[in-house]
């Protein structure tokens, strides 16, 4: 159903999007030739879905690589179709440019290329983005209560989203920036492998990930994909040297309360309320949630602090548009009540590997144990 969605939401627009440039920019002679042009790039993504669940090859390993570009691509074009439309209804009325200049030859042929160049400029800047893992510094302060400890240093990523096209240079920079900012205490906010244990490079990814070390441990919930692959009860986690908390609540070092959520898609997690029934109200209380969905009812609890992620603040605008009314906090810090929220846009995507909103981020939260 969700591909089917995407799909539909990918062709309708790509309608628009022929029509319109075949009307505007490409003159009768080279109608043919343009339409065949434009339905077989067009047609790379649908065929790519269609075939997912075949056996895969170098033929469909070159198709996929290319539709994964190809979306946004598409999705920009029609940005940029849609804004010059609004610009000739606009220009109907205050005659910007005049109708001989619109249908002259050489500024069809260019506007048409500043067109597909700026499209292809920003997925090519968006690459760039998602490749780039950038460091999001909190610093905030929170009651000590009884806590043996004047300050904590986490640094917390999500979606991370494993699997074997995953670069695992990338998972290695990840490694060494972790052991650079060498915090107190590391946490993974779901979705953080959707791959399976086929996968030539998962071995690689548990190794790596066994590397990281914390003074207080290295911990993980489950996303909505562990569940999706299968994955929410694999080996993975053990052998990458991850505890992973499942509607469980742990005491660290006597300092400190850390509770991990199942994800909200599983009807048998605990509410909030009786997750936090056995857990003592005289230590700080740090709640990981892979959604940020019941912000407005934790704000109401004991909890200090609570992590998130899965929003990937939209990947590509203007979808972060949407995912800002979705939730009411979709990326960022936000302090609501005596509870400090953090949603963080991801460390890496599900989807096309191109991000033009938010970052490949690793939030580094300072929280400083305030005693009356």
């Amino acid at each position: 159903m969700f591909h089917t969605i995407i799909t539909l939401a990918y062709i309708i627009p790509n309608i628009y999007v022929f029509v319109r440039i075949c009307k505007v920019f490409i003159n009768k002679g080279f109608r043919i030739q343009f339409s065949l042009i434009y339905i077989l790039l067009a047609l790379i993504y649908p065929l790519s879905t269609l075939l997912s669940n075949s056996n895969r090859g170098f033929p469909f390993n070159i198709l996929t690589a290319v539709a994964n570009f190809i979306l946004p691509f598409y999705l920009y074009l029609f940005l940029l179709v849609l804004g010059l439309d609004i610009f000739l209804i606009i220009n109907r009325i205050f005659k910007i440019i005049s109708f001989e200049k619109l249908k002259d030859y050489r500024f069809k042929v260019t506007g048409l290329l500043l067109i597909l160049f700026f499209s292809i400029g920003i997925v090519i800047g968006g690459i760039i983005n998602f490749d780039t893992i950038r460091t999001s510094e909190y610093k905030i302060d929170i009651p000590a209560r009884s806590s043996a400890i004047k300050s904590l240093k986490i640094a917390f990523v999500a979606d991370f989203h494993l699997k074997n096209s995953t670069s695992i240079d990338f998972v290695e920079r990840f490694a060494k920036n972790i052991r650079m900012i060498n915090p107190d205490l590391m946490i993974f906010g779901g979705d953080i492998v959707e791959g399976d244990r086929n996968d030539g490079n998962l071995e690689k990814f548990e190794h790596i990930f066994a590397g990281i070390k914390a003074r207080y441990g290295v911990f993980a919930v489950l996303g909505n994909h562990e569940h999706y692959a299968g994955l929410a009860n694999g080996s993975f986690f053990d052998k990458a040297g991850l505890k992973v908390l499942c509607d469980t609540n742990v005491v660290i070092a006597g300092s400190f309360n850390l509770t991990g959520r199942n994800d909200s898609h599983i009807r048998a997690r605990e509410s909030i309320g009786e997750l936090l029934k056995s857990v003592t109200d005289t230590l700080p209380e740090i709640l990981v949630d892979h959604r940020p969905t019941e912000i407005d009812q934790v704000s109401k609890t004991s909890v200090d602090v609570q992590l998130s992620g899965h929003t990937h603040n939209g990947q590509l605008f203007p979808i972060n548009l949407i995912t800002r009314r979705v939730y009411e906090l979709s990326w960022g810090h936000k302090k609501i009540g005596n509870t400090h929220f953090f949603v963080t846009s991801g460390i890496r995507l599900w989807g096309p590997p191109v991000r033009t909103t938010g970052k490949s981020e690793i939030m580094v939260i300072d929280i400083n144990f305030v005693r009356k």
